[in-house]
């Protein structure tokens, strides 16, 4: 099967209006990379409409806007756009869970929370002040995403930030594993994605063990609860190979840190005896869940176990990766680039990173053009194309 290339996906139509990326400090490194891969496509693509005027700014040296946003002693802030932005397309990247980032309020020194990013957010839409020909803003991990339902007398806190977005204006959201995608339904007449990495993931795979054999009986994908089994289920038909689950046995007499305790987890799939695991889950927050699951695996005589998750939090740090990894509990750990990666984290022996610049760079060009991004969001076709070549 032949796929279309960056340069051939998008030149038969003009764009939605004058392309802009707005790359928040939390986000500047991946805002780089995007921005990167987009100037090369445009220079070499040689348009079909190249001579209208409405493509007089389509090829540039660089797409990303200038901003900044300035506090005062008091920790207050304002948004502020040094470009014009009149008629633009905006792409706006903001990174909520980036907590290298400071600021100082009054003699302290604050690290920033969730909570100030996407208050950063909303000062820039602000200073955009309807101006744009249309807002979009690509939010990786979603802000407040675990606070998705109501469980008593409790703050919905994730509909709330989707619904006062688009009031301010955004026309559409695009995030990466949404930890429950029907959050969208807070919003349902404006834009929503949800974007799993698999086809990353499957890519990294073969980084981190060119030997891998993709069959039932070298392969298996595990789901270490109920609540990721349906990404685990679609890797896993994808590459053909079998599904386990663990779900997780709580106890609800008790509560710890705000959540029912994890008695134990218990496991649903076939043999695993020798086989190779795929841990796939959307985030690894303090990773105690991910490293039981892991024992859980080897006590059945699993053979090499691969970590993979969207967002590597590391919310505890990273010694007790490091304990499992000397002790042979895991072969390798995958995460994207989509949320803040420390130095320590890229320096370990056992991680292999997959970066999602590329991705984020072509749905971005696709969309200035009010293109499909039906075969982005749904990549089985790039898997099976990228497993028949290995093969080969």
């Amino acid at each position: 099967m032949k796929f279309q290339s960056a340069n051939e996906r998008n030149i038969e139509t003009i764009p939605v209006g004058e392309l802009g990326i707005i790359a928040l400090q939390s986000c500047e490194t991946l805002g780089r990379k995007i921005n990167a891969h987009i100037v090369q496509w445009r220079q070499e693509r040689e348009h079909e409409h190249s001579e209208s005027p409405l493509l007089r700014t389509y090829s540039k040296s660089s797409y990303l806007v200038d901003t900044s946003i300035p506090r005062f002693g008091t920790g207050e802030a304002k948004g502020v756009i040094n470009d014009t932005v009149r008629g633009a397309d905006l792409y706006i990247l903001v990174d909520v869970c980036n907590y290298s980032l400071t600021y100082r309020m009054f003699k302290y020194v604050n690290r920033m929370s969730p909570d100030d990013h996407f208050q950063d957010l909303k000062r820039i839409i602000a200073a955009v002040g309807g101006k744009a020909r249309r807002i979009n803003v690509i939010m990786p991990f979603l802000y407040e995403s675990r606070q998705h339902k109501r469980d008593g007398r409790e703050s919905l806190d994730c509909a709330l930030a989707l619904q006062e977005l688009v009031k301010m204006g955004v026309d559409n959201i695009i995030t990466f594993d949404a930890h429950d995608p029907r959050v969208q339904n807070a919003i349902p007449l404006h834009g929503f994605e949800t974007v799993q990495p698999v086809y990353q993931f499957v890519k990294g795979l073969f980084r981190a063990a060119p030997d891998l054999k993709v069959d039932p009986e070298h392969l298996m994908i595990i789901s270490p609860d109920e609540g990721a089994a349906g990404r685990a289920i679609y890797m896993a038909n994808v590459l053909g190979v079998d599904m386990g689950m663990f779900y997780k046995r709580r106890d609800y007499a008790h509560i710890v840190n705000g959540r029912n305790p994890i008695v134990a987890h218990e496991f649903l799939g076939s043999d695993l005896g020798g086989k190779d695991v795929v841990i796939l889950d959307d985030m690894i927050s303090s990773g105690d869940s991910m490293l039981d699951v892991a024992r859980g695996l080897k006590s059945r005589e699993a053979g090499r176990i691969f970590i993979c998750s969207t967002f590597g939090l590391f919310t505890n740090g990273l010694e007790k990766f490091d304990r499992a990894y000397e002790q042979g509990l895991f072969y390798a750990m995958l995460t994207t680039n989509l949320v803040y990666q420390t130095p320590e984290l890229l320096q370990k022996p056992y991680y292999t990173g997959c970066d999602m610049s590329k991705y984020i760079a072509l749905l971005i060009d696709t969309l200035n053009h009010d293109g499909s991004v039906s075969d982005l969001l749904n990549p089985t076709d790039r898997i099976n194309h990228f497993l028949s070549k290995h093969r080969n």
